[in-house]
């Protein structure tokens, strides 16, 4: 499963490339440099070979501009993991185009909740914006994010 957006390529990659590696580093070094290492749940590469995760990339004539996961906890509930956008590529819609691909996969997979565990937001740079909103309004309209209503007797 794949997604064009103009140049911009999202597909199903291996984490251990050298360039991905790399991407995953930074993004490691800064999550564990905002977050203290026993609340920080980011993963390395090996843990992203885990069988229950789907792995992507994000790339423009080949160069890598973003990374992000998918990780299925159970029969229906998903959470995205280790989205990081390189620092060159910020400001261009890569975090938001990536996202927006790994609900799109969760809803075609039959998920019908997704979590997010954000990094700290005083220190992430432009803090979650696009994700947040688009999160919230993609739950809105997305039977992949939508709470079973329940009733009580």
């Amino acid at each position: 499963m794949h997604c064009v957006i103009a140049e911009e390529q999202i597909a199903v990659d291996d984490p251990r490339k050298p360039e991905v590696r790399a991407l995953l580093e930074r993004h490691l070094e800064f999550a564990l440099a905002q977050t203290p290492p026993e609340h920080s749940f980011a993963l390395d590469v090996e843990g992203l070979l885990d069988p229950a995760i789907t792995f992507f990339s994000l790339r423009a004539h080949g160069s890598l501009l973003g990374i992000g996961a998918i990780k299925r906890l159970g029969p229906h509930h998903a959470e995205i993991k280790s989205m990081h956008t390189a620092e060159a590529a910020r400001g261009r819609g890569i975090g938001r185009a990536m996202l927006t691909h790994l609900l799109d996969v969760a809803r075609g997979r039959g998920f019908r909740r997704v979590s997010l565990e954000p990094g700290p937001r005083r220190h992430s740079p432009r803090p979650g914006r696009c994700t947040k909103a688009r999160a919230l309004s993609h739950a809105a309209r997305s039977p992949a994010t939508r709470q079973p209503k329940t009733t009580s007797s």
